[in-house]
């Protein structure tokens, strides 16, 4: 059987998704589970962008004549002490039986962000599926489960 991951942005969010799911869902480490659903979160920013330094070394103290600093490409970093967080998304999206990945992130371009430099950090190709929700009342959330969008409709606020 295969599953879905929702991926909240913080815990306490992920934990009324699993309430509206209204499934039997098992307490694991960083996640629920059902037979159908994993509910897990981001827990914030876990993915930053480098700061200049890491890109050379000489701008750990850069001049302003060393502006403007633009790298191509830009290269991100795992926020510091992030890491486990990280690695229990990157392992629950390789799961074999999750066929799914639902971005289920704050609506708007933060939780974009958020959702998509984990996606894009931990490697994943698995289709996503988006949830564009404005209210935690239960019914709302259950709707937005219910309409879920393509999560290439979202790729401009990334």
């Amino acid at each position: 059987m295969t599953k879905s991951l929702y991926i909240a942005e913080k815990p306490s969010v992920a934990q009324e998704f699993a309430k509206a799911l209204k499934q039997n869902m098992q307490r694991r480490d960083g996640y629920l589970e059902s037979e159908t659903s994993i509910v897990t979160w981001c827990v914030g920013h876990l993915v930053s962008p480098m700061d200049a330094a890491g890109y050379d070394p000489r701008f750990r103290k850069w001049h302003f004549e060393d502006l403007p600093i633009l790298p191509e490409p830009f290269r991100y970093v795992l926020a510091t002490d992030k890491e486990t967080a990280f690695e229990n998304l990157r392992a629950l999206m390789g799961h074999s039986d999750v066929d799914t990945i639902v971005n289920a992130c704050d609506a708007g371009r933060e939780g974009e962000l958020i959702f998509r430099l984990v996606y894009e950090m931990a490697g994943c190709r698995k289709p996503v599926q988006r949830l564009w929700i404005s209210s935690m009342e239960d019914s709302a959330i259950r709707e937005g489960f219910s309409d879920l969008h393509p999560g290439t409709d979202y790729e401009a606020l990334y």
